[in-house]
């Protein structure tokens, strides 16, 4: 009994809390999580990540195993069944850095991929706040105008009945129509694209239909920013257009190191152990040591080896040998200076970059005062807006206007209304945009209010 209880309530309160209210951030998650696309680039970069791990095996010794038989019949002497067994390794002892930078450049190249992917992300849940937005907006746009849409047609009404009392002339109940008429055919078209709006939205989230929304658009909000000195230490290190020039500059540094390097030789050390003979058990054995040094450059390129090696009881050799080719590649002799010009050039783009972000975040903060100074003007013109309306109510009852210039003075007040509404949205669109100049999530902007107080 107990049980059927406790499962009685458990289902009312899914029924009455069926899912939780979506907030600016659960839309931005949940609009990185269900873009195939986006997983899947960042599926192949863990797996570009994982082949980069793996090449840490260029550093250890490189082993290799050899069989062979060599089976010879002959008509005037014994037969032969040679078998052969070695293990051969080969270590990498010195190549001048070259390989640690060559991987330096990978791992260089995979930051800068997965930054351009976490700037897909930004992009993309910034599609999703901003759809998410526009509902909104939608919404309080849609409501003002149902209510102004229910009074005209009250005031239709009672037009109407004034009519047939002959108190109206025809010609203004005719007016008053056709802005009736107007008005819900605005209204329809703001009901579509309200209709528009949220399925996009829903859509854009991978969801079947739109949730409950826990944001709000509040006109009455007063915004304050935080100050250009408090913010101007976050360009640098979280603007996402910087971050990727870092990557670059890193990138290029590496290379152009790796090509002034490009002089030095590789030396490895090799070594190697067989076993060899007619039939099992291999009675005979051999081991050899030796050294090996490459070199490369546009105008001498070759190797030189030295190796001893044994076969005992009696044998021992030694071997040296040496290949040169000369002005092999001369054109090559440009690279390093032509890494070096490139990186100059990444460099200069970085300080470009850095100052004009500097610049873009007075402008965008600017942008943003601006535009709260426009929502408190809006705020401020629809109360006035508000007096007026009042006003001609009062001016109605003494018979100083028509209920015609009563309609029309309510839908001005609409049309104010509409107004502090679009302020409001353009004050949320340039603080998002500020936010992800610098590569923060919605609402983080305020955690830097503190200091600036």
């Amino acid at each position: 009994m107990r049980m059927f209880f406790f499962s009685v309530l458990f289902f009312c309160s899914s029924l009455i809390y069926p899912d939780p209210p979506l907030s600016f951030n659960d839309a931005a998650r949940l609009a990185v999580e269900n873009s195939f696309e986006l997983q899947n680039e960042f599926a192949l970069l863990a797996l570009r990540g994982g082949a980069w791990a793996w090449g840490i095996r260029a550093y250890m010794p490189r082993l290799s195993l050899m069989a062979s038989q060599d089976d010879r019949l002959s008509l005037t002497g014994p037969d032969s069944f040679l078998k052969n067994y070695s293990l051969n390794i080969e270590q990498l002892v010195w190549d001048g850095g070259r390989l640690a930078l060559s991987r330096k450049v990978e791992r260089a190249e995979l930051e800068l991929a997965e930054s351009q992917l976490e700037q897909l992300s930004l992009e993309l849940a910034e599609r999703a706040v901003g759809a998410y937005r526009d509902v909104l907006h939608g919404r309080m746009l849609v409501d003002i105008k149902g209510k102004t849409l229910d009074f005209l047609r009250e005031q239709l009404t009672i037009m109407r009945r004034e009519a047939e009392l002959g108190l109206i002339r025809p010609r203004d109940l005719i007016e008053a129509e056709i802005t009736v008429a107007l008005q819900e055919l605005e209204f329809i078209n703001l009901s579509i694209d309200l209709q528009e709006a949220e399925r996009k939205l829903y859509t854009g989230l991978g969801l079947d239909e739109l949730p409950l929304l826990s944001e709000q658009i509040d006109t009455q909000r007063a915004a304050v920013f935080p100050l250009f000195s408090n913010l101007l230490p976050l360009v640098e290190h979280r603007n996402p257009d910087l971050a990727a020039l870092r990557f670059s500059v890193a990138r290029m540094e590496a290379e152009a190191k790796a090509y002034s390097l490009s002089w030095l030789p590789n030396i490895r050390l090799t070594g190697s152990f067989g076993l060899s003979g007619n039939q099992y058990p291999l009675s005979r054995y051999n081991w050899s040591v030796g050294i090996l040094l490459d070199f490369s450059t546009p105008w001498l390129s070759g190797n030189l080896g030295t190796s001893a090696a044994w076969e005992p009881p009696f044998d021992r050799s030694a071997r040296l040998q040496q290949t040169l080719s000369p002005v092999p590649d001369p054109a090559s002799s440009f690279s390093p200076r032509a890494a070096n010009l490139a990186l100059a050039q990444e460099q200069y783009r970085y300080e470009a970059a850095l100052r004009e972000a500097e610049a873009a975040l007075e402008s965008l903060i600017g942008t943003c005062l601006l535009l709260e100074r426009r929502r408190v003007l809006a705020a401020q013109s629809l109360n006035l807006e508000r007096e007026r309306y009042l006003y001609a109510e009062i001016r109605l009852s003494l018979g100083d206007i028509t209920r015609i210039e009563l309609m029309e003075s309510r839908l001005e007040y609409a049309k104010k209304e509409a107004a502090l509404v679009e302020a409001a949205v353009m004050v949320l669109s340039a603080e998002r945009e500020l936010e992800k100049f610098l590569n923060l999530n919605p609402g983080e902007i305020y955690n830097y209010l503190e200091l600036s107080i």
